[in-house]
């Protein structure tokens, strides 16, 4: 891309305060170095690394890679044979292996399983334990060789100190030996360029002799190396030397140890340093809020055209969030822009202040960004185009040296535009048409578009010229946008529109700023008619929208409003649903413990009836009738309310009962016929399998069924009832016939429950009466699908099989 293009739109700047975010100067280099790519592949691999390192930065925002220190020097002279690294270039690679194994650890904890784009890193990272472990043991924090990294040199070490102590403890008794004429008060061993020295005054220095190594500011006192401690000082010069041998022995070792790794050690430092650069990039993608566009080739950006959500200019973005400008300057406002295939041009216009300038250099950003491998603050939905060439006429030009005017500096732009520009370029171009007669400006600047636009070239003009908010035509290739101004305020809102011109505001501007009356009444009075209409009709249009936008916001305060009653409506609902349902469960418990009460009471008459004889057989019926009556009167009276609840609201009275009426027990789901009916006490008599019922007039329900499907339910239960052991098998024999339809009952009652398919029942072959009376029972419960005698090896003749429903 053009280095021109590039400054224009401060890309520099805006990598220099991406490269702030590095933990080191080298990954700042490494980002300060991108430049836009024009390899498609190479530009969706860096932006899918990027958009990884984010993710993995927000899931696990406690870690970061270490940053890589700068061994390049030291790596270079590895590969070399025979070299051998100084302390200080040791520790740099200790350093490069700390951070290799760093990044390794964190990668392997943070990232998922499966293919991911940072894997490339854990590779290029690798943990080499034993180098490390070898460094730490032959290097002090300092970078000095410890005195541990071999014996020989610990016993060396050891005998330099000694050295030391005794030529001080020689020293400072030889000075304690001196007269007072010779002797400094106060005066103690030190060290000069290496020697230990007394201080002596001048006059004593024929008496002491030795080498002078230097005096003090006034010249009276001397720095003196007796004989004594010259002596000493070849003894310790022989361990020092001895000491030098034993560390450059080691650091031969170390080095020669080292090298075979040294591709990679180089590798693992460019691998750290890109790492760097690529944590940056995701931080800052994090900050921005930005998300991964969709890049376009130039042949997919002309079917499909170019598509920007929410942008902004990533500048402003890093000054809102320092907190520059005043509390109500630091938001930035996003704009979106849909240009469709067909229009390849966008003429935008507005007020000055009005951020058209900011617009441009974003539009222009934004893809360059992208294929320097940045995410650029955009929405989730953005397709960018791949640029292959950028032209950018921002700024006057003026040059006093090449004797360029402003005019002359945008003619000269225009050609090189000209020149150069075709499809897969993006040419952006700042007060199109000005620095000159406007009439001829506008017929130049539509010229040039329209050249562009046949070239199939991507511009963004702005401009000031009303000629050229009129291109926005048919067929010409060419869309108006404007950048909404507040009208009352005189003040920018910063807000893109698309498909509309906006107003210059110049001379309103001028009369908020104190312009006198006259002089703009002139002012407006002088203006074109054709430019006066168009400023009449955007403001006009403008004042139409204002009014749409207040009318769309009651509009949408409205419709909030009415979705939070509807939504309280429906909680309501589903309350009363509960509760409806609750009752209706309780009646369905109710129901249950009537049908058992009933059963035991019908159980309890029928062996009354057992043991007694004809005559009391009548009495004992009709009081066993009475205590059933009594239990279903006493079980409706004391559900009565649930029962209320539980039922639908009638629309209209239901109808009036009639004696012979099919009818059903709203409590146990149980069907009869109707008996009699006691209108002044409001109850009914009710014929329920063999029973006589009295319940109240509101415990019945009428029966719309067909008369055939009422016999078949005359017994039906539909109320489920209490848990009871089911079996697949039911044995009838030794019962005599009036049993069976109590035992078979209960059996049904426990098979049903249990949701058996089928039940077996034995009731042997004998006479037959009793598969009569069973085949009876069946036919009349409309829980029973079907039923059949038993097939060889089911029992035969002797066995039902009933079909469940």
């Amino acid at each position: 891309m053009r280095d021109q293009a590039l400054e224009v739109l401060e890309f520099t700047r805006v990598l220099e305060r991406i490269g702030a975010r590095c933990a080191s100067a080298l990954g700042r280099d490494a980002v300060l170095s991108r430049r836009p790519s024009r390899d498609f592949v190479e530009v969706i691999a860096a932006l899918e690394e990027v958009a990884a390192a984010r993710d993995l930065h927000l899931a696990h925002p406690g870690w970061a890679p270490m940053p890589p220190p700068d061994a390049r020097s030291a790596l270079r002279r590895l590969v070399v044979d025979g070299s051998v690294l100084e302390p200080g270039d040791l520790l740099l690679v200790l350093r490069l292996l700390e951070a290799g194994a760093d990044v390794h650890d964190g990668l392997t904890a943070c990232l998922p399983d499966g293919p991911h784009p940072m894997v490339t890193y854990l590779d290029r990272c690798p943990r080499i334990s034993g180098s490390i472990a070898l460094l730490n043991r032959v290097l002090e924090d300092d970078g000095s060789v410890a005195d541990g990294a071999t014996p020989g040199l610990r016993v060396i070490r050891q005998k330099i100190r000694g050295a030391r102590v005794r030529i001080v403890r020689r020293l400072e008794a030889f000075v304690q030996t001196l007269s007072d004429r010779v002797r400094v008060p106060d005066a103690s061993v030190s060290l000069r360029e290496g020697r230990y020295v007394i201080q002596i005054r001048r006059e004593g220095k024929t008496e002491v002799g030795g080498v002078i190594h230097g005096d003090s500011a006034t010249g009276a006192t001397l720095f003196v190396e007796p004989p004594l401690a010259q002596a000493m000082m070849r003894e310790l010069q022989g361990l020092l030397d001895e000491e030098s041998l034993e560390v450059h022995r080691i650091l031969r070792e170390v080095t020669d140890r080292l090298r075979p790794d040294a591709a990679r050690l180089q590798d693992m430092l460019l691998a750290l340093i890109a790492l760097d650069s690529l944590w940056a990039r995701a931080l800052v993608a994090a900050q921005w809020g930005a998300h991964l566009p969709t890049m376009l080739r130039p042949e997919e950006e002309a079917r499909e055209g170019l598509v920007v959500v929410e942008a902004r200019h990533p500048l402003l973005l890093d000054l809102a969030r320092e907190g520059g400008g005043q509390p109500g300057e630091r938001e930035v406002v996003p704009f979106s822009l849909v240009l469709a295939p067909h229009e390849r041009a966008l003429v935008l216009s507005g007020p000055n202040t009005g951020g058209k300038t900011v617009f441009l250099k974003a539009m222009g950003l934004l893809p360059l960004l992208a294929q320097a491998g940045i995410l650029p603050p955009v929405g989730e939905g953005t397709r960018l185009p791949m640029v292959q060439e950028i032209f950018a006429d921002i700024g006057d030009g003026q040059s006093i040296a090449e004797s360029l005017s402003t005019f002359s500096a945008h003619l000269a732009r225009s050609r090189e535009i000209l020149d150069e520009a075709t499809a897969g370029t993006l040419v952006l171009m700042d007060e199109m048409g000005t620095g000159t007669d406007p009439a001829e400006g506008a017929a130049l600047a539509q010229a040039i578009l329209e050249t562009l636009v046949a070239r199939g070239v991507r511009a963004i003009v702005t401009s000031h010229l009303g000629a050229l908010k009129r291109l926005d035509a048919e067929g010409t290739g060419i869309v108006n946008g404007s950048l909404l101004f507040d009208s009352s305020r005189i003040a920018p809102t910063y807000q893109f529109q698309k498909g509309r011109p906006g107003r210059s505001y110049g001379l309103a501007m001028a009369r908020r700023l104190g312009l006198p009356a006259h002089v703009l009444d002139r002012a407006e009075a002088l203006v074109g008619g054709g430019e006066l209409e168009l400023e009449t009709l955007l403001a006009s249009l403008e004042e139409k929208e204002a009014e749409l936008a207040r009318a769309l916001f009651t509009a949408r305060s409205s419709r909030a409003d009415a979705e939070a009653i509807k939504a309280n409506w429906e909680a309501r609902m589903r309350a009363l649903e509960r509760r409806e349902q609750a009752a209706q469960k309780q009646a369905r418990e109710d129901a249950r413990r009537f049908l058992l009460g009933a059963r035991e009471e019908v159980e309890a008459a029928i062996r009354h009836l057992q043991d007694v004889d004809a005559r009391e057989r009548g009495e004992a019926a009709r009081s066993a009738r009475a205590r059933v009556e009594e239990a279903a009167r006493a079980l409706q009276e004391e559900r009565a309310g649930a029962l209320r609840v539980s039922q639908p609201r009638q629309t209209s009275p239901p109808s009036p009962l009639v004696v012979g009426q099919a009818v059903r027990l709203v409590a146990a789901g149980t069907q009869g016929t109707v008996h009699s009916i006691e209108e002044d006490r409001g109850r009914v008599v009710v014929d329920v399998g063999g029973m006589r019922l009295t319940v109240a007039v509101d415990a019945v329900e009428r029966v719309t069924d067909t008369p055939a499907r009422q016999g078949r339910e005359r017994n039906a239960v539909v109320a489920t009832l209490p848990e009871m052991t089911a079996r697949h098998e039911v044995h009838l024999l030794g019962l005599r016939v009036e049993e069976v339809a109590l035992r078979l009952g209960r059996a049904l009652d426990a098979a049903v429950m249990a949701q058996l398919p089928s039940l077996r029942i034995v009731h042997g072959k004998g006479t037959g009466a009793l598969r009569t009376r069973v085949h009876t029972v069946l036919a009349e419960d409309a829980r029973v699908r079907s039923f059949r005698g038993g097939v060889h090896g089911e029992g035969g003749a002797g066995v039902t099989i009933a079909e469940l429903q």
